[in-house]
């Protein structure tokens, strides 16, 4: 009998799996001091109606599941996720953000930027 080559579907579902545990876990940053090392570029709003996600700092690392807006700040870059760096005017930023004080207030405003987190 003759094994048959993964269908579209089958590699479909396990590049799927591949990604789901790094998706989950996307809210993972790190901080770094130049704008060329950081895959994403922030601008912190004054106003949370200026930004495009608001977000909430966690104090533990399981605590930044999915793409929410729960960013847990991590102490070394092969820990993060995402790399970001925190630019000084607006039109210079990928992404714009404010920082909420609780954690139920976090999310998207504006989910065409949503994919710069993954």
């Amino acid at each position: 009998m003759k094994t048959r080559p993964h269908s579209f579907r089958t590699r479909l579902f396990i590049a799927f799996l591949w990604l789901v545990p790094s998706m989950a876990m996307a809210q993972k940053v790190f901080s770094v001091d130049h704008a060329h090392q950081a895959k994403v570029k922030v601008f912190v709003t004054d106003q949370a109606h200026q930004a495009d996600l608001l977000v909430h700092k966690v104090a533990h690392g399981h605590q930044a599941k999915g793409n929410e807006g729960l960013w847990y700040f991590t102490d070394h870059a092969h820990q993060a996720d995402q790399t970001i760096y925190f630019v000084d005017y607006a039109h210079q930023a990928d992404l714009k953000i404010y920082f909420v004080a609780q954690q139920h207030q976090a999310l998207w405003r504006k989910s065409t930027q949503r994919h710069l987190m993954y």
